[in-house]
């Protein structure tokens, strides 16, 4: 007996209507986004008008001036052969509070003192702390020289000796 082999079905191809649908859906808002960003009914295109104002066209100067704190050498516990810490920073002050910042120096160089003092080797030795640190120096200065007082804290110097 000979065994007749029935050719399997092939299996059908699916339809590529989608495909061109998609593609062509794509090409027409891809032009479509094109068309609004450079006819300028989108802000920022090609096409929009921009006529700088006073303000961009000219760096306006900051209203800020630097009170340079006096450095502190803080001692440390005698180990890993590091004895001294080397710090100084400058404060960010806005003009008009300079004088009253200048007044209360040795408030805020205590503040600094007390609070480097209390932080651990290992976290000074941290490079990675250095930020959080600087925020919380940051924090303490202003709560010392009150609200708007002082905008930022700059670390001129934070050696480990």
């Amino acid at each position: 007996m000979t065994a007749a082999a029935d050719p399997a079905p092939e299996p059908r191809k699916g339809s590529k209507k989608p495909l061109f649908i998609g593609l062509a859906l794509a090409l027409v808002g891809g032009g479509g986004g094109f068309f609004v960003v450079q006819s300028g009914l989108l802000a920022g295109g090609a096409g929009a008008e921009h006529t700088p104002n006073h303000a961009e066209s000219t760096m306006a100067p900051l209203d800020v001036a630097f009170v340079a704190l006096d450095p502190l050498v803080i001692s440390l516990p005698a180990t890993n052969g590091r004895d001294h810490l080397r710090f100084s920073a400058q404060l960010e002050v806005p003009h008009a509070y300079v004088a009253e910042v200048e007044a209360i120096k040795p408030r805020i160089v205590d503040v600094l003192n007390g609070y480097l003092r209390a932080v651990a080797l290992a976290e000074l030795e941290n490079p990675a702390a250095l930020a959080r640190m600087r925020s919380q120096m940051l924090r303490r200065v202003q709560v010392v020289a009150g609200d708007g007082r002082i905008s930022d804290l700059l670390i001129m110097e934070f050696v480990l000796s």
